[in-house]
């Protein structure tokens, strides 16, 4: 009788929050991290664009780990905190946040209004703030996590005509470095990573972003005492 081979992935039985899964990059990571073995949950504030990943990953016969789909507007706290109690409730643990949730809008310091900066500040910072605020109470008491902040070339050189992004990305990478250094000691490794110009809605032309997802799926799988409080670039 021949017996069923089970595949065992870098991310076997690990739980994965990954915002921004709808498309691009978010897509591909949610893609990926299932087919190495990973539940992953997938959040977002378009519901059918999650729906249409959790149904590539479904019909997936790579992955076997389950899915689940919430509608999540991350710059909105209780929605936040509503969709990592349903992680919990449905998944039991969050191993991994990939904060990867962002927009991209062009506009000089002189010709931003507040409102337009405060967007991008919004989703691109406070956003991940607000996740990552979530899970470190769990990932504390499992001495145990993985998180990857998605940045971009322009936190560290800025771009004429990108001011509210490039502070955006900027302040991510401080956030980074400070969440790695204040729980390093609870087992919780923080990285960032900058995939370059990956084809996505904001991004018409570009790598496919399934070419930098296996260093996504290195940053989730780290060992013990692994790097953090990195920046990585692809």
């Amino acid at each position: 009788m021949m017996q069923r081979v089970v595949f065992m992935g870098k991310l076997s039985g690990q739980v994965a929050v990954i915002t921004g899964a709808g498309t691009g990059l978010g897509r591909a990571t949610a893609i990926d991290f299932a087919r190495e073995g990973a539940h992953v949950a997938l959040l977002g504030r378009r519901s059918h664009k999650l729906e249409e990943t959790a149904e590539r990953i479904r019909n997936d016969a790579a992955g076997e780990g389950k899915v689940l789909v919430l509608a999540c507007d991350i710059t909105i706290e209780e929605q936040v905190e509503a969709a990592i109690a349903r992680v919990m409730a449905e998944l039991g643990k969050i191993d991994i946040l990939a904060n990867n949730a962002a927009v991209l809008e062009p506009g000089k310091v002189i010709e931003l209004t507040a409102a337009e900066w405060a967007l991008q500040l919004s989703v691109n910072l406070t956003g991940p703030f607000l996740m990552t605020r979530g899970v470190l109470p769990t990932m504390r008491e499992a001495r145990y996590g993985r998180i990857i902040n998605i940045t971009s070339g322009l936190a560290w050189n800025g771009a004429g005509g990108y001011a509210a992004y490039s502070a955006s990305k900027a302040g991510l990478e401080s956030l980074t470095r400070t969440t790695a250094d204040e729980e390093h000691d609870f087992g919780i490794l923080v990285n960032a990573f900058n995939p370059g110009t990956v084809r996505s809605e904001m991004h018409a032309t570009g790598k496919d972003p399934h070419q930098v997802t296996s260093e996504l799926v290195r940053l989730a799988s780290l060992p013990q005492n692994g790097v953090t409080g990195s920046i990585v670039t692809h």
